[in-house]
Parts: structure tokens; C-alpha cells; sequence
């Protein structure tokens, strides 16, 4: 076989939806709203509690509002191409099989490499900022871990390990290795407690907002609002992490399309009335701090509203790390399965029907970055997976409405090409934000990934063997 056409060959979408539906596989035991939960546990986090007060501070005044609009119209684009593919192709993978679907193998193992590192990179991110948060709501009761324990070398003198960041890591991994109900049920709650405190925030708020807060309303000009959107833009996506859970839905294609529609509108509903409040409540350019809101409702005398978002902020914070992990565990589980990596870590637990061996070692893997890494320097190669990722299922939408008309779509993207355009454009747009360093550690990690594929992936491929009994069989 030419090399060009092994690099391009395609897995069939009849295929893919017949493996979803062969025994012995995931437990089909989500519905909607846990699906939605996962959705929301990925989507809510550090944004709504820290970005929304810096950025207007810094970057957009009380104009964030129409930062976070700005970028959800973007992230709709792309979350419109998601709900679409999820209704044709409800399999585990997400991105990855999407693009195995549609542009070949290579671009399928490019999009999936890429996805393990960002994945695993943000419950590393967010086990860090989880243990500052965890240990800054201890402090308030007089308690603190030795300082060896509290942070990464290079954090603070004396400092070790971030002991609480690699229990956090590790806490997840071993709860998803249980029954995708459980860590779906502990995610649920998760996401109500955070969402509580959104509401919290919004209700106890609106009485003490000065409209004279709102003057000007852009500071910084429309350029700073622009600015503001790129920023927020991460936080408003995250609702993939429930695509790749579809194996695992009770009825994948009408579900997995609301859960994911549903999770980003009110995610986004949450952080656009948040914003206006707490840009209403105290002057813009006093948020600049790591808890802006808890900061904002102490300076008004209700020092128990500061608690409460406090803790809502270390139970969400948990919830974001157990979409991510299990995005990531199921990602590597879908590579595995399809030959491009060892099948060794595609074996399901014989109990509880998880995928284990990727959910641990991953686990184990954030824990030891956590533990040992500075919050920014493992952050700066977090984003481009995700755009990367976002670009692809956009232009595939595309590709795939002129290639296959007729496959049956239980949700369809409106204004097709327009809405998939919008989505590769502001995507492309934010990739090319990035700092060089950003890029030059993910090309490291791609040129490892390449090399991987050449001499494993391609030979070992599922459909590599299908396409040698077909030669052969002639």
C-alpha cells in the first residue's frame, strides 16, 4: 500500500456506529443531565470565579460582558459542529474519531496525540490552582500544610511539593475508575454547589449594584473588550470533555447534542450575569486579584458570601478536573482500541467497566506534573490542543455535508458553512495569539508523536490489518 493512502485512510462512519452498539463494551447508563453535569463541570471553573474580575480589570471594564459574548458566539460555532458529529458518530474519541471519520488516520492521530497532552495539561493546571484555593479555605479555620508541602519547587523558599495537587490528581483518577455513574453522580453535585454560588453571587449582588460602576463601560475601548474575548474564550469551552463520553450515553445521539448545547448556554448565561454584577457592585480596576469575587463581597460587609464562593470554588474546581481526566482516559482508550497505540490499555475493568489502566497511569502522570510544576509553566501548552481541535471539527462539518448527504443526522448545524467558518476563524485567530514557547514545546511533543505513529501506529492500525485482508484476499 502507498504511503499517501495509508495516512489517509478513513474509518467508515456505519463502522464506527456499529461499534458502539457491540456488547461487551461501555455501560450505556448517562443521561442527559449527567451528560450535561460532565458539560458543565468542564465549562465552570477558575473562569467564573478569577477570570471574570481580572480580565475586567486589566483588559475590558465592565465591557467583560461582551467579552464573554464575544467568545460564546465563537465557541457556539464550533459547540453546534460538536452536537452535530455527536449525533452521527456517538462513539468514545470525540475530536479524534470525528476526524478519523472524515479526513483520514494522520490528521485522526495528530488531532488525538495532541488532545492526551492538553487534556492531561489542564487537571494538571487546575490540580494546582485547586490545592491554593483548598489551602487558602483552610487558613481561614488556622490551618496550613508544612511548608514543604504547600507548592512546587521554585514557588516560594522551602517549598517542595504540592502535596494537595497531586492527592487531587490522584482522587479523581481513583474515583473514575469506579462506576462512570458514581464519578458522574459526585460531578453532579459538584457542578450544583458551583452553580449555587453562581446564583448566590448574582441574587445577593444585585442589590448593592451602582449603575455608576458601569461608567465607562469600556475603559479600555472596543480593543480591550476584543482582547478581554480572547481571553475568556477558554473559559467557555470545555463542554467536548461530554462527547467523549457517548459510548457511555443511554441514548447518545438525541442526548449527547442537547447535553452539549444545553451545558454552554447556561454556563454562558452564568458568566455574563456574574460579570455585569460584580462589575456593578465595586469599581472595575479594584478586581485584579486571585479571588476577586470573595475579595468584592468582603469589601461590602458580607464577609459569609465571601466563604461560600470560597468553597463553591474548590467544589468546582474538583468537578473540572474529573471532566478533563476522564476526556483524556477515554481519548487514549479510543487510540488504543483502534490499534495506533498498544491495545493493552484498551482493556475494560472486569467489574466496572471503565477504562482503567489510561484513567491511573494519566492520573498518575498530572499528580507528578502537579506536584512539581509551577502553575504557568505547565499552563502555556494548554490551549492549542483545544483550538487545534476546534478548527478540525469545524472544517470537517463541512467536508462531511458534501462527502455524505445522506448519513442521517440527529442534529444538524444551522447556516452551514457559515457557522463552521466562524468557529475556524476565531479559533485560528486565538492560535495565533500564543507565545512562541508555547509552540516550539508542542512542536517537541508533536515531532515525539510522529515518530510514534511511523514505526507503531501505522503498521499496528485496525485498518491496516482490514486493508491487508483485502489485498491479500484478491
Amino acid at each position: 500500500m502507498k504511503l499517501s493512502s495509508s495516512l489517509l485512510r478513513a474509518k467508515s462512519i456505519e463502522s464506527l456506529q456499529a461499534e458502539a452498539d457491540r456488547p461487551g463494551g461501555f455501560r450505556r447508563v448517562l443521561g442527559v443531565w449527567q451528560l450535561t453535569g460532565i458539560g458543565l463541570g468542564g465549562l465552570i471553573g477558575v473562569g467564573i470565579f478569577v477570570l471574570t474580575g481580572v480580565v475586567a480589570a486589566t483588559q475590558a471594564g465592565p465591557g467583560v460582558s461582551l467579552s464573554f459574548l464575544i467568545a460564546g458566539v465563537a465557541s457556539a460555532a464550533a459547540a453546534l459542529s460538536y452536537a452535530e458529529f455527536a449525533g452521527m458518530i456517538p462513539v468514545a474519541g470525540s475530536a479524534y474519531t470525528y476526524a478519523y471519520a472524515v479526513l483520514g488516520e494522520l490528521a485522526a492521530w495528530i488531532i488525538g496525540w495532541d488532545l492526551l497532552l492538553e487534556y492531561a495539561l489542564v487537571v494538571a493546571v487546575v490540580a494546582i490552582g485547586w490545592s491554593a484555593y483548598l489551602q487558602a479555605l483552610l487558613a481561614q479555620f488556622g490551618l496550613a500544610l508544612p511548608e514543604w508541602a504547600s507548592g512546587a519547587p521554585g514557588t516560594g523558599s522551602g517549598r517542595v511539593i504540592d502535596l494537595f495537587a497531586a492527592l487531587g490528581a490522584l482522587g479523581v483518577a481513583g474515583l473514575l475508575t469506579l462506576r462512570i455513574e458514581l464519578g458522574a453522580r459526585f460531578n453532579a453535585a459538584m457542578v450544583i454547589v458551583k452553580i449555587a454560588a453562581a446564583l448566590l453571587v448574582i441574587v445577593a449582588g444585585i442589590p448593592y449594584v451602582r449603575v455608576e460602576n458601569w461608567t465607562p463601560f469600556m475603559p479600555f475601548g472596543f480593543s480591550g473588550v476584543a482582547q478581554g474575548a480572547a481571553v475568556v474564550f477558554f473559559a467557555v469551552f470545555g463542554y467536548d470533555t461530554l462527547t467523549t463520553a457517548a459510548e457511555e450515553a443511554r441514548a447518545p445521539q438525541r442526548d449527547v447534542p442537547r447535553a452539549v448545547l444545553l451545558s454552554l448556554v447556561v454556563a454562558l448565561t452564568l458568566y455574563i450575569a456574574m460579570s455585569l454584577v460584580l462589575t456593578g457592585i465595586v469599581r472595575y480596576d479594584t478586581l485584579d486579584n486571585p479571588a476577586p469575587v470573595a475579595t468584592a463581597f468582603a469589601s461590602l460587609g458580607l464577609p459569609w458570601v465571601a466563604f461560600v464562593v470560597s468553597l463553591a470554588a474548590v467544589a468546582g474546581i474538583a468537578s473540572v478536573m474529573l471532566a478533563f481526566l476522564l476526556a483524556c482516559a477515554r481519548i487514549w482508550f479510543a487510540m488504543s482500541r483502534d490499534g495506533l497505540l498498544p491495545a493493552w490499555f484498551a482493556k475494560l475493568h472486569p467489574r466496572f467497566h471503565t477504562p482503567y489502566r489510561p484513567t491511573l497511569i494519566a492520573g498518575a502522570l498530572t499528580a507528578l506534573v502537579a506536584a512539581l510544576y509551577p502553575i504557568k509553566e505547565v499552563a502555556e501548552l494548554v490551549n492549542i490542543g483545544t483550538l487545534s481541535a476546534f478548527v478540525v471539527i469545524c472544517s470537517a462539518i463541512i467536508v462531511l455535508r458534501r462527502t455524505r448527504p445522506d448519513v442521517r443526522r440527529s442534529f444538524r448545524a444551522p447556516f452551514v458553512p457559515f457557522t463552521p467558518l466562524v468557529g475556524v476563524g476565531f479559533s485560528i485567530w486565538l492560535l495565533s495569539r500564543l507565545p512562541t514557547v508555547a509552540w516550539e514545546r508542542f512542536a517537541i511533543w508533536m515531532a515525539i508523536g510522529l515518530v510514534i505513529y511511523f514505526l507503531y501506529g501505522r503498521r499496528r492500525s485496525r485498518l491496516a490489518g482490514e486493508t491487508k485482508e483485502l489485498w491479500y484476499g484478491r
